[in-house]
């Protein structure tokens, strides 16, 4: 019987590993989560959405997941009496585990740190930007019952918009993917990131045609269909303003929203 994956399709790391295991064939058991767009129908559930969004983390609900991590969020993995936290651990462990094709995390030693390098720049520059375009667009009016001014959005853009040319001049340059001529775990990471301001309306990639490529490249290295069943929901998180919620809930965090964005 092979690892556990304790996966929440809405979460990008989740993506990330779910891309990855598919792609590749192994034999995970993936258990998925129900933090998603059905999250909201509970407001204590509903709470821990916007704080694993906030926060860049993705908590669960699910007991059997909290048994696996310690950290209590998704994704975690378990095989059999081990268990793991952290994307990049999980991919790293997987990779290894099922030496899976050398481009993923290659063995040249000056291509793995070049990986390694995207990885620890990502955190502070893409994951950083990228998901604040789903408060600002979806969730924050949700319980606010209000949108947001303009310049909140453009100012996160802004951000991203620097990140995004970052990464086309520093880690993209004319490679058809980051470290080359094939993907890599730093290409997934990437893109899973970078679907989340697809998902509400701020289409990135239009305008960026080195960008464009770059993702149409993405996509089929690892498979269409399995790219868009892996995105389905953030492509649908628009659903979510059309859900009617309590006014207490509302009441109870509006003002805590709004404060997070002063």
């Amino acid at each position: 019987m092979g690892p556990e994956l304790f996966l929440d399709l809405l979460s990008q790391p989740c993506r990330a590993i779910y891309i990855f295991a598919r792609a590749n064939r192994l034999p995970c058991e993936v258990r998925h989560l129900a933090t998603g767009i059905s999250f909201v129908i509970h407001w204590q559930m509903c709470f821990l959405l916007l704080t694993c969004l906030f926060l860049s983390l993705e908590p669960s609900n699910s007991e059997g997941a909290g048994k696996v991590s310690l950290l209590k969020k998704v994704p975690a993995l378990k095989d059999g009496d081990f268990t793991l936290a952290e994307c990049t651990a999980i991919l790293l462990y997987l990779s290894r585990k099922y030496n899976t094709p050398d481009h993923w995390y290659p063995s040249d030693i000056q291509k793995r740190a070049q990986v390694d390098e995207y990885l620890s720049w990502h955190h502070a520059n893409i994951r950083a930007n990228a998901p604040k375009t789903m408060w600002i667009k979806v969730l924050i009016p949700l319980f606010t019952g209000q949108p947001l001014p303009s310049e909140k959005l453009q100012e996160v853009m802004e951000g991203l918009s620097t990140s995004l040319k970052q990464f086309e001049e520093r880690f993209l340059q004319d490679k058809d993917f980051i470290i080359g001529s094939e993907i890599s775990l730093a290409d997934l990471v990437a893109i899973v990131e970078l679907m989340q301001p697809v998902g509400v309306g701020c289409d990135i990639f239009e305008d960026r045609p080195r960008l464009m490529e770059w993702r149409r490249r993405v996509e089929e290295a690892v498979g269409k269909e399995l790219f868009f069943q892996a995105h389905e929901m953030i492509l649908n998180i628009k659903e979510l303003s059309n859900i009617q919620i309590d006014p207490q809930l509302k009441e109870h965090l509006a003002p805590m929203l709004m404060k997070m964005l002063k």
